[in-house]
């Protein structure tokens, strides 16, 4: 007679069956969305509050996207018409902006842009290849190049004007 113990094998069952040290996996090259220097307050940048549900769905659907390869996968995808990218990096803050530069943000920061759709950006910052996997002030923590800090969504594409 052959006994089967049902919850035994649910519980089997359960366990995921995926590593991070299988040869197909890429959770380490995949990019990370960190909002920590988020900034509403300046006249350009909207607030989520601002933002109509539609447009925050396809915000959220853009970050899972864009969440599933690193940046510089977005920095070398073309996107529009001209030679743009999903995602641009201009290294420091442009100069014909209707944005002023948040005294919370360093000056280190690589300025950039993602292209949600139309005029619509979500701005933000990387850290400088040059601070890669260097840990920051004895904390234990390295900084990480594969990181974007967004700091402004902009709908109308305020921060780096090109009319």
């Amino acid at each position: 007679m052959s006994f089967i113990n049902t919850r035994k094998n649910a519980f089997l069952e359960s366990i995921p069956k995926v590593s991070i040290e299988d040869k197909c996996d890429y959770i380490a090259r995949k990019c990370k969305i960190n909002f920590s220097y988020f900034d509403h307050t300046q006249e350009p940048a909207q607030n989520f509050s601002d933002w109509s549900n539609e447009q925050l769905l396809k915000l959220l659907w853009k970050l899972h996207e864009y969440s599933k390869e690193s940046l510089l996968h977005w920095q070398k995808m073309p996107v529009g018409k001209k030679s743009g990218h999903v995602l641009e990096i201009y290294k420091s803050f442009p100069n014909k902006s209707d944005f002023s530069h948040p005294k919370h943000v360093p000056h280190q920061a690589q300025w950039g842009r993602f292209r949600l759709e139309g005029s619509v950006r979500l701005v933000g910052f990387t850290i400088p290849d040059d601070f890669k996997n260097i840990e920051q002030n004895s904390s234990g923590f390295k900084f990480c190049t594969n990181t974007f800090y967004v700091v402004f969504l902009d709908k109308d594409h305020r921060f780096y004007k090109t009319k």
